[in-house]
């Protein structure tokens, strides 16, 4: 696996532009190694945490606040009322709206939602959505263009998506999304590249996607990042997370 030796920091630059660190991670509910999990997200210092499969049965608002505590990190939007999409960030940000959408439900499969937000950090305004995407190729093409939607609904010059497209980079609504945005890893690629299965990773089906006006500084998966442990990624989850680092500029 490649390793992710550094990655720059979160800054605020003169010109009111941030450097912004955005994590996308598919949790599993928090079904695992909750320590492990909680220590991974803490040393990749994200502004912004994009979460899939957050707990949204009983007492998710508790799991989601714990999972917040325990990162150093504050609950933004999400959970079971995206159907387990979650977003959460630092104190850094400032939030200006959030807003959880569910999508259509086909019959027998699982019900899907993004959650969104609209935040600034110093002079930057982001759109922020976090997704997971059906297992069923027409459904998951159809919540890629519902997604592109939704972006654009934000109202935002600037936005990332991060999340479990359920796709690889070949496959129709990945492309879809790439078309639109930039995939971060294929833009400059920091780290390694597969996140499924998290212990032996063959197949990219997480991303961080930026709009074209964000530079993007690296992404990729974390490990070799310091104190990002091999043993930590593998017991946490089933998936590996995606680290960006982007610099988004300040409003105009």
């Amino acid at each position: 696996m490649a390793t992710m030796t550094s990655l720059p920091a979160s800054r605020t630059e003169q010109d009111g532009a941030a450097v912004v660190r955005v994590l996308s991670y598919n949790i599993r509910s928090m079904r695992d190694d909750r320590a492990a999990l909680a220590r991974v997200i803490r040393a990749c210092a994200p502004d912004l945490v994009l979460v899939q499969e957050a707990p949204r049965f009983f007492r998710w608002r508790k799991y989601a606040a714990r999972l917040a505590a325990a990162t150093d990190l504050v609950v933004l939007s999400g959970g079971a009322t995206a159907a387990g999409p979650l977003l959460l960030c630092s104190l850094r940000a400032t939030v200006e709206r959030t807003e959880d959408i569910l999508l259509p439900r086909t019959p027998g499969l699982h019900r899907r939602g993004f959650a969104t937000a609209a935040v600034r950090f110093a002079g930057a305004r982001l759109g922020v959505l976090s997704c997971h995407l059906s297992l069923q190729r027409q459904e998951r093409f159809a919540q890629a263009e519902r997604l592109v939607e939704s972006v654009d609904a934000l109202g935002t010059e600037h936005a990332v998506v991060g999340g479990d497209l359920n796709d690889v980079p070949s496959g129709r609504a990945f492309r879809l999304l790439a078309g639109r945005y930039q995939d971060c890893w294929e833009t400059r690629p920091r780290g390694g590249e597969y996140t499924f299965p998290a212990h032996d990773p063959r197949r990219r089906i997480d991303a961080v996607l930026a709009t074209g006006g964000i530079e993007v500084l690296g992404c990729g998966v974390p490990s070799g990042l310091p104190g990002v442990r091999d043993a930590d990624l593998r017991a946490a989850t089933d998936h590996l997370p995606v680290l960006a680092a982007l610099r988004v500029p300040a409003a105009g």
